[in-house]
């Protein structure tokens, strides 16, 4: 059900796109006698305006459009130069087929306008073969796009939503002043409402910084800091250690020995006011939208906060009167994941403010596009998708067949009015063979009511242009307001009328033109159907399994490489994991959930992929961050080292059983998580936490804490975090319900 603000923005489009396209073919058609620039300008404003999804604003829609119309007069003079023969075009549509709908790696309005984009190749591409008409059709085409990019400006234009910037500020400075203890009392669920706005998912399209650029990727790495931030905020809230940190809970109360007063936690006191500064530095820059003169980096405050606590268990007994409690370890590496959250959003504001290549930026890997130049961003983003496991590359290879096929057929049999069978796939194909069912039944129900409607009015009218002009531009409103309003049937019944109305100006038409427009449909429809059960027939959700079983195995190496470098002799012999491949895996996995959750029944599955992703994203995190802050100067106990390892190799081995889980075979999962049921301590680096995380168990009674050192401490509370996360995601997995509970 439509909103009232959504019901008003379709009558407001209709207007725009009604005025535009008549407009232009009134003009063309009784002013100036020109049919063919008429029906470019006709189309022109129907596919950008109508068929095309371009988000944002009036200006920003129009600038899209403007944008779009060099792309789309290069398209109508291909169309027009390979319609000379049939496997040309055929040939051209594969091509322009696959990249236009490729571009939806591009970001939202890119991929928004390339609908509008394939049709003026499509009504080019058809007979007659008319090169000298070229210069007419990119008259028309030129007068139908400008005409329209007024109207979007001018005639009740689409206002500007919030910027992700300002969305991103607001969060920011909430983070902040709760640091800082300017705002007190905080509820979790309000600081998780503040991250989930910034989710992409609750942003509107023209605002997600979505593309390859920069700016663009640094304001998404700053919303996902900011979003882990407040989650980190709340769990602390949850557990009160934020209240403890807030109030400066360091003292001794007298009873364990030491006379009361005693500070046994001057780090967190220390480091905290910094954390809380550095948050509002970064709202008021986003602000602004002008990044810092002198960005504050809190590598240096980190590295020191490390070196406070280890001076805290190891310096000498008269640094350390107060053996240092493990709680008061634990709040302070909850202390140093948030203040390395606060640092990747730091940086990442400067860079998005800034947009501008910087030197290398520790870690390389969670920073590498600051310092790539822009041609390997793009590079990057269009390779690093060209793949069997990217849902953007299974869309562009379906809809560039269904079109090629298309158009072999209506140019083999000769269809009249062939593009309409190009219109049909384009317009009724869907990620699933069941989505695109119920729209061919829909469409076709609604192409039958409107040929007879429409041939009962060439019937009726006859040759009576006149009567055909006075029809066409309310046809046009009803059709464009009520369609979307309604439903397909509707939409493709109105417009058979309005199809059939401007046709009949343009050239003597008859009730076979409502019969052409019947057959070319249902052919269309039949094309796009079985492209739809060949290709991929049930979306995203194999593809979901598939991707997340790859990121998993992934995920092993990670957890016993990072607690390897922690624990090596020497200590600094092993060199960190390489995280490439299982953040690659992760940009694939977020592509294909997304389309997962916009497909019908995407939970039927009961799988929590969702959960997942979380527990994807604290592997990648504390295997970026632990080996940068928490590697030790001196050898662990070997035999607390040894459990570490062996910890972090019983949590590598649940990720494998996960990844088995997923693919269906039937040995995964045989056993229980390793270390089940563990308190969550969110973890810093890389990666928005897409759901909430909740607090587990705590640790089981027979395990044995491990020693108070820093290192061993932010490992146990890594690993034990992980424990929980995967543990719920293992009992919605398919195969284990019911074998035994989170």
């Amino acid at each position: 059900m439509k909103s009232g603000a959504e019901r008003t923005e379709i009558v407001r489009r209709s207007l725009r796109v009604t005025l535009a396209s008549a407009t232009g073919f009134y003009v063309f058609v009784y002013g100036l006698d020109e049919p063919v620039p008429a029906l470019y300008a006709l189309f022109a404003p129907i596919s950008l305006g109508l068929l095309s999804p371009i988000p944002g604003s009036g200006r920003q829609r129009a600038t899209v459009m403007l944008r779009a119309l060099p792309v789309g007069l290069l398209l109508v003079t291909l169309g027009t130069v390979l319609a000379v023969e049939t496997w040309a075009a055929v040939l051209g549509m594969l091509v322009v087929g696959f990249l236009l709908a490729y571009a939806a790696v591009a970001g939202p309005r890119p991929a928004g306008a390339a609908p509008g984009l394939q049709l003026f190749y499509i009504l080019a591409c058809f007979p007659p073969y008319a090169p000298q008409t070229l210069g007419l059709r990119l008259a028309g085409l030129t007068v139908g796009v400008g005409l329209l990019a007024l109207c979007e400006l001018f005639l009740l234009p689409r206002p500007a939503g919030e910027t992700y910037r300002n969305s991103l500020a607001r969060a920011v400075a909430t983070a902040g002043d709760l640091l800082a203890g300017r705002t007190a009392g905080l509820p979790p669920e309000e600081l998780r409402a503040h991250g989930a706005r910034l989710r992409l998912s609750n942003v509107p399209p023209a605002e997600r910084p979505a593309g390859p650029g920069r700016a663009a990727r640094a304001l998404s790495q700053a919303g996902s800091a900011a979003r882990r931030l407040l989650e980190q905020l709340a769990h602390l809230t949850e557990t009160g250690q934020l209240e403890q940190l807030l109030r400066g809970e360091a003292r001794t109360d007298g009873r364990a020995g030491p006379k009361a007063g005693d500070r046994i936690d001057p780090a967190s006191p220390w480091l905290l006011p910094r954390v809380a500064s550095l948050c509002g530095d970064c709202a008021e820059a986003l602000r602004r939208g002008r990044a810092a003169d002198k960005p504050q980096r809190l590598d240096e405050a980190i590295g020191a906060f490390q070196r406070m606590r280890v001076r805290q268990v190891a310096g000498r007994a008269a640094e350390v009167p107060t053996p240092v409690p493990v709680p008061v370890l634990r709040r302070q590496a909850a202390l140093l994941a948030i203040a390395e959250s606060v640092r990747v959003l730091e940086i990442s504001v400067q860079v998005g403010l800034d947009g501008r290549r910087t030197p290398p930026i520790e870690p390389r890997e969670l920073f590498w596009y600051t310092e790539a130049s822009t041609a390997r961003l793009w590079l990057r983003r269009f390779l690093g998708n060209m793949t069997l496991r990217s849902v953007e590359f299974h869309n562009a290879v379906r809809i560039a067949l269904a079109l090629g096929a298309a158009r072999l057929v209506a140019g083999s049999l000769d269809l009249t009015h062939g593009f309409w069978v190009l219109l049909a796939v384009l317009t009724l194909s869907r990620t699933t063979v069941g989505q695109t069912w119920a729209a061919i039944r829909a469409a076709v129900a609604g192409n039958l009511v409107g040929a007879v409607t429409a041939g009962a009015l060439l019937i009726g009218v006859g040759q009576h242009t006149d009567a055909y002009a006075a029809i066409l531009a309310p046809a046009m409103l009803l059709a464009f307001a009520l369609g979307p309003l309604f439903g397909i049937v509707w939409a493709q019944a109105l417009f058979t009328l309005v199809v059939a109305t401007a046709f009949a100006q343009i050239a003597a038409a008859s009730w076979q033109l409502a019969e052409a427009r019947i057959v070319d449909v249902v052919t269309g429809s039949a094309i796009g159907l079985l492209c739809a059960m060949l290709a991929w027939p049930t979306g995203a959700r194999r593809e979901v399994r598939r991707t997340m079983a790859g990121l998993l195995r992934e995920c092993g190496p990670l957890i016993e490489g990072t607690a390897q470098t922690l624990t090596a002799l020497p200590p600094g012999s092993a060199p960190p994991p390489q995280t490439w491949p299982a953040l690659h895996r992760l940009r694939l996995a977020e592509s294909a959930y997304a389309q997962f959750r916009s497909e019908p029944a995407a939970d039927a599955s009961g799988a929590d992929w969702h959960g997942l992703l979380i527990a994807v994203h604290q592997v990648l995190l504390g295997a970026q961050w632990l080996p940068r802050f928490d590697l030790p100067t001196s050898a662990l106990p070997p035999d607390a080292a040894r459990r570490a390892l062996d910890d972090a190799r019983a949590t590598a081995r649940t990720t494998d059983r996960l990844a088995a889980l997923c693919t269906g075979e039937r040995d995964g999962g045989r056993h229980p998580p390793d270390r089940p049921g563990a308190p969550v301590e969110e973890q810093a680096g890389d990666g928005p936490p897409l759901v909430e995380e909740q607090a587990g168990d705590g640790p089981p009674a027979s395990r044995p804490p491990p020693p108070p050192l820093p290192t061993l401490i932010d490992l146990d509370v890594w690993l034990t975090s992980l424990a929980s996360q995967l543990s719920r995601v293992e009992a919605g997995l398919p195969g284990t319900a019911g074998r035994h509970a989170p």
